[in-house]
């Protein structure tokens, strides 16, 4: 792993990379006019990161065409209609209100946790888990810095807590009944469809199943719910004991539930 800047980077942005280098414990390699394909050709590394003035960019040895730069993605669609009162399924299915707290445990790209933050206002929290250092690092420093209109979109971003960390310790971690709704998504390791975002990071994602163990430690931490998002066919909600949310036909995403109160 190795960390540069754009080319000629003023003092705050090398600045920045060398915090980025020392979070990664990355060598930071002066970027002296080289391209990425020839930095990552003389580095031998797997993977890059770039701070330029207005993004980080995390290149694949592999795909150096398509880095992967912070995007809200499909959730931007879905948070600009929920603006103008539509309903959205997450949102519906999980019973999430304002002022509810919702521990995301695969936050990703952080989509999902979007339109929570949307749901749950200025007065809720949504905390959202990721485990893999690298998507975490580009992902927060996306919502902090991403700039979008209109503003309560960029608001809904900036409230977000994005926490590294294993979901099964965290969870360990919280008191019984201390939040609202608990949500996973494991989706995000093996998508339907393959967006242009998820697939530059398809090679640092968790891929791990979900286990017994942590959906009796989500049913111990929530107050309302536990919501799981899978694929329509998938077997899973039978498997961790999940009911499975009426949706019309032809839904290729299913919600399931274990309904606390």
């Amino acid at each position: 792993m190795i960390v540069t800047t754009s080319q000629a980077p003023h003092e705050q942005l090398l600045a920045y990379a060398q915090g980025l280098a020392r979070e990664l414990n990355a060598q930071l390699i002066p970027r002296r006019q080289m391209s990425v394909r020839k930095l990552m050709e003389r580095s031998g590394a797997p993977f890059m990161l770039v701070a330029t003035e207005h993004e980080l960019r995390l290149y694949e040895r592999d795909k150096l065409d398509k880095p992967f730069i912070y995007h809200p993605s499909m959730a931007l669609p879905k948070l600009k209609a929920m603006l103008h009162g539509a309903e959205e399924s997450l949102i519906k299915y999980s019973g999430c209100e304002q002022g509810d707290v919702v521990l995301d445990c695969t936050a990703g790209l952080c989509s999902d946790s979007l339109l929570f933050s949307q749901a749950v206002g200025s007065d809720g929290q949504v905390i959202a888990l990721e485990s893999e250092q690298l998507l975490y690092i580009v992902v927060r420093e996306g919502l902090a810095n991403y700039r979008i209109e209109p503003a309560a979109i960029e608001q809904a971003m900036r409230r977000i807590e994005l926490k590294l960390a294993d979901h099964e310790q965290y969870l360990s971690s919280l008191p019984d009944r201390s939040v609202d709704i608990v949500y996973f998504d494991p989706m995000f390791r093996q998508p339907l469809h393959e967006s242009s975002a998820i697939g530059s990071i398809r090679n640092i994602a968790n891929k791990h199943a979900l286990s017994h163990a942590v959906i009796d430690q989500a049913k111990r931490v929530a107050r309302k719910c536990v919501l799981l998002k899978e694929h329509s066919m998938s077997d899973e909600f039978e498997r961790l004991g999940f009911e499975r949310c009426q949706q019309a036909r032809g839904h290729r995403v299913a919600y399931g539930k274990i309904q606390i109160i």
